[in-house]
């Protein structure tokens, strides 16, 4: 039976084969009339199917005629999708298989023109003449769905390779800037497109990011387009209050506790010390040389030794095998061969990033502005007297958040409910921690899963950037994309700069863009190139990890009706993009981007590893899937030896099965 989205049935469209007996009756039903049954049953389903599919494109009429040309066909065929998946087809799906019929899992690209085979070959079934409009109003067939998407994908995310239709994107660090060689090697690996984050570094950096793709895309003869992400609202908590003054070292021990690898500390006495150095004075780092022996006392009254290995230009560089706190103003004495040499203090050390500690149960003020961070304000006893506290600098989200509404912070690793809420103040309780226990730091993300925020999409600093943006870089990404009026602005703002034809990404990152995806494409359909985004790092918070995975199938079939290219992001590889070796559950992640039209890689030290794995995971699983379509190639493991070959411990006493005799071709 048909069942609407709310699970209300609606009409009886196809019988069950074990159709109920009338009373008295002695014997079931012959075979041939429970197929009529179902036959009968599934015509009426279909041909249902059909008439509300083009009922939905005479509603949209209008909306279809101010749509790009090049897009008015992919919009019929997603409304007829939107209008198809209103109903619950499991049961027809199930009756038409019986039949020996396509089961509509596979319509996407072509809903009428797979409506309408399967009406025709449901007519022929039945003996009766298929209607005289079939395959006549048709906007695409079973060939040029697929073409259309691939078009689209061609213009957007640009050529496909050899090695596969879908493409990689990769974020650029900031040493990118710097780094011409570092651009030039991830595009001979692979990358595609190089995607330049408007939430870091400043314009003057970004032209020398485009610039070096630019340049090694050319001499390596290798595209590489430029995708610009504006940051969009600032949904973060604001800066943590610096803690101390302090800088710690501790060496690797076994599991025993034996120092297996010795703690490695640098001692800078010039005014340019390199990076993590602790400062001393220059005269002291002067007098040091190589096998000499630093004594001092931590923080914690404990005599400590650092063993001199190098000495170079004012920079020491020392060992320990036991771990230190140092603060400035700790006194050194350089000691040769046991023998005072010099004295000497530690200098002015960088405060330590501030954090709050969290656990369930705490509490947690939430307040409008940029103030700092901090702990919660205890009595002389440890007794609380005031919550922990953090900032946010966007009074919307006072305005739109209520009592009982969910907060998560730093990608749910916190998470709780609002119990009071009060101007520009909110109180959070906590009821969830990664680990039962998270130290918070500054500048993290919230997520208000439950709270309709009044956001725009397009901030004033987005403005400024996108009029950098539609001149040197290809795609431009829309962040935190919530309702058609964002899309409607930023249209409007790339028409106020007269700005030449580039690709929009929408990025898919919270609950609300998901639930408002078919609007949001109607909306961006405007635009002749459009791509989707999944953010699945926020998106998977905003809608609960245990929903993601059917969230980013829900995503990839709409897009695909649409003749959208969909770009799969966020944490693809993330464990050997960073630490050089990937978890299974990663690789099977991989695996299924090949489904998608491009990939999303974030950086990291082993980029270059993660895209050469990439490329061939994805090489090895486009012969097995075209989107939802399992492809059955040949497998070499289906090359079963003779039992004859096998050795005697292998062979079964059971007769050789007979060879199947297949038909020709």
């Amino acid at each position: 039976m048909l069942v609407d989205s709310d699970h209300t049935p609606r009409a009886a469209a196809v019988p069950s084969p074990r159709g109920r007996q009338s009373p008295g009756a002695l014997r079931p039903a012959p075979q041939d009339l429970r197929r009529d049954l179902a036959l009968a049953g599934a015509l009426r389903a279909v041909e249902e199917l059909r008439r509300s599919a083009l009922a939905l494109e005479a509603d949209f009429a209008g909306t279809l005629a101010g749509t790009d040309p090049l897009r008015r066909e992919s919009l019929r065929n997603l409304l007829h999708y939107l209008a198809v998946r209103r109903h619950d087809l499991r049961q027809l799906q199930y009756a038409l298989a019986r039949l020996g019929l396509s089961s509509l899992g596979r319509m996407e690209s072509h809903v009428l023109a797979s409506l309408d085979a399967v009406l025709d070959a449901l007519h022929r079934l039945a003996g009766r003449p298929a209607p005289a409009d079939l395959g006549r109003r048709t906007p695409v067939d079973f060939d040029t769905g697929r073409a259309i998407l691939a078009e689209q994908a061609a213009a957007v995310l640009g050529p496909a390779r050899r090695r596969g239709p879908t493409r990689i994107m990769v974020t650029l660090p900031s040493e990118a800037a710097t780094d011409a060689s570092l651009v030039a090697d991830l595009i001979d690996e692979g990358m595609q497109i190089a995607r330049v984050n408007g939430a870091h570094d400043d314009q003057a950096a970004w032209s020398r990011m485009i610039r070096h793709v630019h340049v090694a895309s050319r001499r390596l003869a290798k595209p590489c387009l430029v995708s610009f992400d504006l940051a969009g609202p600032k949904l973060r908590i604001g800066p943590m209050a610096p803690g101390p003054a302090a800088a710690r070292w501790h060496p690797r021990r076994d599991p025993l506790g034996r120092v297996v690898e010795p703690a490695r500390v640098v001692l800078a006495g010039g005014k340019d010390p390199p990076p993590g150095a602790i400062p001393v004075e220059p005269g002291f780092a002067r007098r040091a040389r190589p096998g000499d022996a630093i004594d001092l006392v931590d923080t914690r009254g404990r005599t400590r030794t650092l063993a001199v290995r190098a000495a170079r230009g004012g920079v020491l560089e020392c060992t320990a095998d036991a771990t230190a706190y140092v603060q400035p103003g700790v006194e050194l004495t350089l000691r040769r061969h046991g023998k005072r040499v010099a004295r000497g203090t530690i200098g002015a050390i960088a405060p330590l990033p501030g954090t709050i500690v969290l656990a369930p149960g705490d509490e947690v003020d939430l307040v409008l502005g940029d103030a700092p961070g901090r702990e919660a304000l205890r009595d002389a006893g440890g007794l609380r007297i005031q919550p922990a506290a953090v900032s946010c600098a966007l009074p919307e989200v006072f305005r739109c958040v209520r009592v009982g509404d969910r907060v998560m912070f730093d990608d749910a690793r916190v998470v709780g409910s609002v119990v009071e809420a009060a101007g520009d103040r909110m109180r959070i309780r906590v009821s969830q921690c990664s680990g039962g226990r998270v130290r918070l730091r500054g500048e993290k993300g919230i997520n208000f899963p439950d709270s309709d925020l009044a956001l725009p999409a397009l901030t004033e600093k987005d403005r400024a950037d996108l009029a950098f943006a539609v001149r040197q870089a290809d795609l431009v990404a829309l962040s935190f994309v919530q309702r058609p009026e964002d899309v409607d602005a930023l249209l409007a703002e790339l028409r106020s700069l007269g700005a030449p034809p580039c690709g929009i990404v929408l990025k898919i990152e919270t609950q609300r863009a998901f639930r408002d995806l078919p609007r949001l494409l109607i909306a961006a359909m405007r635009h002749p190139h459009v791509a989707v985004m999944v953010a699945r790092g926020d998106l998977g918070v905003e809608v609960g990890f245990e929903r993601l995975s059917e969230v980013q199938e829900e995503i990839l079939w709409l897009c695909e009706a649409a003749h959208v290219p969909v770009i799969w992001a966020t944490q693809v590889l993330e464990s050997l993009a960073k630490g050089g070796l990937p978890s299974r559950a990663e690789v099977t992640d991989a695996a299924m981007a090949v489904r998608a039209e491009c990939v999303m890689l974030n950086k990291g030290p082993y980029i270059r590893e993660t895209l050469r794995f990439l490329h061939d995971v994805l090489g090895r699983m486009q012969s097995h899937h075209d989107k939802k379509t399992a492809l059955l190639r040949k497998l070499s493991i289906s090359e079963m030896p003779s039992p004859r070959r096998l050795p005697p411990s292998r062979r079964t006493p059971r007769p050789a099965p007979q060879p199947v005799a297949l038909p020709d071709g």
